[in-house]
């Protein structure tokens, strides 16, 4: 994350991302294969990886086979979608991971101040579903709607976005423009 200046003097919280150019490997129709969508590769660090975007209308179909798709498709002022996977966390307990508050310090719980306390005896003889206790956090995909695009830096491959973007350094960013 950074901060960037606008013309009026505002300053604007923005993520900075590096957008290389995509190649389209595929083009699939709705006469031929039932869906209209294009299929991507870029390379990520050793390894290609291809991605599948759907398209609304068969009128979007304008790329063919072997096209390049670069920053250009981007504007100053525009809201995209973005999705990534957040940061993971590792194993986490029930207070960080679900905001439990946890017992009292006093009338005898001398070790369990972080235990989730009762999971719902009684009758059953089974923990119920959905029943909130410790585990894996983080390494979820998230998608962020409506989103600014800031600025457009063509000579780089760059576009600073409004606003903070769920994931680590280096994750793989899916952007898609509205």
């Amino acid at each position: 994350m950074a901060e960037y200046f606008k013309e009026d003097g505002t300053v604007v919280p923005v993520t900075i991302l590096s957008v290389p150019p995509v190649a389209v490997t595929k083009v699939f129709t709705k006469e031929h294969d039932g869906y209209d969508s294009v299929q991507v590769s870029f390379d990520q660090g050793k390894k290609k990886k291809l991605k599948e975007f759907r398209l609304k209308t068969s009128d979007q179909i304008s790329l063919k086979k072997g096209d390049t798709i670069d920053i250009s498709v981007f504007a100053y002022g525009d809201k995209i979608t973005v999705s990534s996977l957040s940061k993971g966390k590792g194993f986490q307990g029930v207070v960080k991971r679900h905001g439990f508050h946890g017992g009292p310090r006093t009338h005898g719980q001398k070790h369990s101040e972080r235990e989730p306390g009762s999971i719902g005896g009684g009758l059953r003889t089974r923990v119920p579903r959905g029943m909130r206790m410790a585990g894996r956090m983080g390494g979820d995909r998230v998608t962020q709607k409506n989103l600014e695009i800031v600025l457009v830096d063509k000579e780089n491959n760059m576009l600073l976005v409004k606003g903070a973007i769920a994931g680590r350094r280096g994750t793989t960013v899916e952007i898609i423009s509205r």
